[in-house]
Formats: structure tokens, C-alpha cells, sequence
């Protein structure tokens, strides 16, 4: 195989075969070694658009990486495969293709209810007279806005405005909080900070792990649980609770766009059968299923993956996370200056970055599993590549492929016509694999709880507090 500099697609009409390993699902072209013709001259470290497929393996069950206190719980359920997301096993699958696979889990989702052992959310707790200050200083929101028993969900950038974890902020007192982590090691970096700035905080990963209850029926069994109380909890409202005598804090949030709820549990590693087990029996008239993390209706809500969509060298202006960065927050905060200059550049209309995110839909097949390689984007059937999907999967409410994807900022347009280069499982009958797609709005289906993006929209804003 050759390097970056060679071409990175042959011919499409040479008709020559594909020279990849059997496992690989080859496209219609080849290509050779990293894509050279995706800009991506702002990024110290590029995405890697090697199209190698799925290269089938078998993941190693060590001591090296952690088992959740759900992760046997998880495997009697039926999970069936996985991934590592903050160096602890996250299930990815309870279904398998053959009897369905994900768009059955889909269905439960949207139809009934569902629980995740979403347990790889570590919860980072800063505690402490300075607590409020602290966190003020790592988020770009405003942590004096957030009250007691309430959450929002916020971005932590560097100084450099790359995106280093986007998680949902829980206050659950006026002198502590919670991080709950999307991938990435946030509490090394928060005590890296504080040892230069000397909050008087204490920060430190804690025992407890939350399970997500999402799905239309989600309240209705979160009310068998805790009782009528918990229907009253705001979005982002949190509310303290016992489930078979252990304490939790419950909030409602998810990663869906459904309505949901979390459950945290407190000493989980010792508590986890005691809640997964009395969930398991209350949800039981309510046809609840244990699912993975439904990476199908967060792309339709609009939803972000850290490490999948965003990553530290993301700026939140080149993602749907410019509504992150406020514009009457006073405070200091790591990444102000720089955000704020790239706010300038890019109303001055010399942006510091060449692609940004949109939202796509596209041809082929029904994609109905994860992509195993960010697929790549050109302008025209035949043209070379010039931006990539991020996170893809079939809508079947919309009856289309959707997709979140990076492209120049000359494609952003609703409407633009675009490209797609699709692996062989999902264009069946497409010459070179190409199919005709489309930019199109984002969120692609509304949420039950409109979001602080979309809410500040409707207000005529481009920031929220």
C-alpha cells in the first residue's frame, strides 16, 4: 500500500479489483493509505481516513482495562459485543444481527422503554468552599446560573478552544458537583489546572455509576420507582432517592432525544445488583429492555459523541457547540481569549478553520450498525475526497440515511448536493459506491426536551447562558 502522497482513490472506471484483505469491505475505488485531499491543515494530529472496514478481532478481557459493577449484569442480559470508553468496557450490543440486531433495540427505545449500563459516565466530584469558582473557571458556561439539585450540559475547552470533554454538570449541593464524563480523562486535568490556580477543592473520581432509563415509558416506571414525584423533575432537574434501600440521585437527562431519565448510584460497586435488579423487575410491565447506548436516535437528535464527532482539537464554532461559548459571561475561564478571537475571525469572515459539522442525508442501503471508518465526502461522483462522516446510521421514521459529517465550509449550505463513498455492505447496485446526499438541518427529528441550542435559536440567540 502506498503513503499519503500517492493518489487516494484509483480510477473508478478502471474496473480493477480491490486488493484488499477479505475482511475488509472494500469500496468501489481504491484507496490507498491516508486521504491527502481532506483539509486538514488546521489539526496537529489529522483524523485517520484510512478505509481498512471493520478488520475483524476479538477484544481481550483484562485486569488492564476496568469492569464496571453492571458489566456482569450486562453479559446475563446478553451483551454480546463492546467497546473501551474511559478505560472501562462499555457494552455495544445486547441483540445480534442475525436476530435484528440494533434497529430491534431501536424499536424498544422509541416504542417502550430502555435501560443502558452507561456506568463508563465516571462522575468527577469537586467539592468544596471554592467549588462554584472552580468549576467556573473549567467550563465555558456559567456555573453560577446552574442552582442546587439541577444540571446543564456544558463543554470544558483548552486553552487552545479544542473541546476536552462535553459532559452533563450536575450540582448537587452548593459546595459540590459532579462531572458526568463523556470519553475523556477530565480529573487529571482538572488537577493538573488546580495546581496552578489553588481552588480550595478537592477533586476525585467516586463510587457511583449511573444506568440511563429512556423510552416513551420512562416515566411511568421511574414512578413505579421512586413515586409520583419524580414527574415532576424539571429537564436537567435532579432529585434525591432510594431504590431497595440504596441512595441515588436521579435526573432527567439522556443521550436520545427521547423523554428519560438517569439513575446514579451511590457505592455502586457494592450496590449494583440491589438497583440493576429492582429495575429489572419494576420495568418488567412496561416491556423494559436492556440496550446499548442508542447511537441511532442521538445522531437524529442532534447529539454529539466525544472522540467520535468532537474531539480536543474541535472548536465548538466548527461543531453545533458554538452556542456553548457565551457572550455576557464576565467570569474567566480556560480558552476565553482564544474563543472569543475565533468569534471575531469568523465575523470578520476569515474563520481559522477550514471544515465544519453538518448534518447530511444520504443513499444506499439502510445503515443500520456502526461505521467502522469515517466515510469520505466529495464534491462529485467522480471527484476526490474532500470531507468525511463522523456518525451515521438510518432513520426509519425519516425513511433515509442520516449523518453528522464534516465538509468545506463552501458546502455548509442547506441543500448543498454532496457525494458519499459507502463500503460495499450498503451500496448494493452503485457504481463506485458513490451515493448522491444532501445538507440538511440539525436536529433531523425534535426532541421531546427541546435543547439549550435549539432554545436559544428560538430566542433569537446564538449562545446560552
Amino acid at each position: 500500500m502506498s503513503t499519503s502522497d500517492s493518489s487516494p482513490h484509483a480510477n473508478p472506471e478502471a474496473g480493477a479489483e480491490s486488493t484488499a484483505p477479505a475482511s475488509t469491505p472494500a469500496l468501489g475505488r481504491q484507496i490507498t493509505g491516508q486521504v491527502s485531499t481532506v483539509d486538514q491543515s488546521d489539526r496537529k494530529v489529522p483524523i485517520n481516513l484510512r478505509q481498512s472496514g471493520r478488520t475483524p478481532v476479538e477484544m481481550l478481557i483484562s485486569t488492564r482495562v476496568r469492569k464496571s459493577p453492571y458489566w456482569h449484569l450486562s453479559h446475563e442480559a446478553g451483551c454480546w459485543r463492546a467497546t473501551v470508553y474511559n478505560r472501562m468496557y462499555h457494552p455495544r450490543g445486547y441483540v445480534r444481527p442475525e436476530e435484528g440486531g440494533a434497529m430491534v433495540e431501536y424499536d424498544a427505545l422509541v416504542n417502550h422503554v430502555t435501560m443502558w449500563n452507561v456506568a463508563v459516565e465516571r462522575q468527577i466530584q469537586v467539592k468544596g468552599p471554592d467549588a462554584e469558582a472552580f468549576v467556573n473557571y473549567v467550563i465555558t458556561r456559567d456555573a453560577t446560573k446552574i442552582k442546587p439539585m439541577r444540571g446543564k450540559y456544558v463543554i470544558l475547552c483548552n486553552e487552545d478552544g479544542g473541546i476536552l470533554n462535553d459532559p452533563v454538570l450536575l450540582r448537587i449541593a452548593e459546595d459540590e458537583f459532579w462531572f458526568s464524563l463523556s470519553d475523556s480523562d477530565l480529573e487529571l486535568w482538572m488537577r493538573g489546572v488546580n495546581l496552578g490556580k489553588g481552588y480550595d477543592v478537592s477533586i476525585a473520581e467516586i463510587d457511583v455509576a449511573p444506568v440511563q432509563i429512556q423510552g416513551p415509558k420512562s416515566e411511568a416506571l421511574m414512578a413505579d420507582l421512586f413515586g409520583e414525584e419524580v414527574r415532576e423533575i424539571p429537564y436537567y432537574g435532579l432529585m434525591a432517592g432510594k431504590v431497595d434501600g440504596c441512595d441515588v440521585i436521579i435526573s432527567q437527562t439522556g443521550f436520545t432525544g427521547e423523554k428519560g431519565y438517569e439513575i446514579y448510584l451511590y457505592d455502586a460497586t457494592i450496590n449494583a445488583e440491589r438497583l440493576w435488579n429492582t429495575v429489572l423487575e419494576v420495568g418488567e410491565k412496561h416491556n423494559l429492555m436492556v440496550i446499548a447506548p442508542a447511537h441511532h436516535r442521538r445522531i437524529a437528535a442532534g447529539i454529539l459523541s466525544w472522540g467520535q464527532d468532537i474531539d480536543a482539537e474541535s472548536l465548538p464554532f466548527q461543531t453545533n457547540l458554538a452556542y456553548q461559548v457565551p457572550r455576557k459571561k464576565e467570569a474567566d475561564y480556560i480558552g476565553k481569549a482564544r474563543l472569543e478571537e475565533v468569534r471575531a475571525q469568523i465575523e470578520a469572515g476569515k474563520p481559522p478553520f477550514a471544515l465544519k459539522m453538518v448534518g447530511i442525508t444520504f443513499g444506499g442501503l439502510p445503515v443500520t450498525d456502526y461505521a467502522s471508518d469515517f466515510w469520505l465526502i466529495s464534491r462529485e461522483e467522480t471527484g476526490d475526497p474532500v470531507g468525511y462522516v463522523t456518525s451515521p446510521w438510518y432513520s426509519p421514521e425519516l425513511q433515509i440515511n442520516i449523518a453528522l459529517a464534516y465538509v468545506p465550509l463552501d458546502m455548509t449550505e442547506i441543500g448543498t448536493g454532496l457525494h458519499v463513498w459507502l463500503p460495499d455492505e450498503y451500496a448494493v447496485g452503485h457504481p463506485g459506491n458513490t451515493v448522491s446526499g444532501e445538507v440538511v438541518e440539525v436536529p433531523f427529528r425534535p426532541s421531546v426536551n427541546p435543547n439549550a441550542r435549539e432554545v436559544a435559536k428560538y430566542k433569537g440567540r446564538d449562545w446560552a447562558d
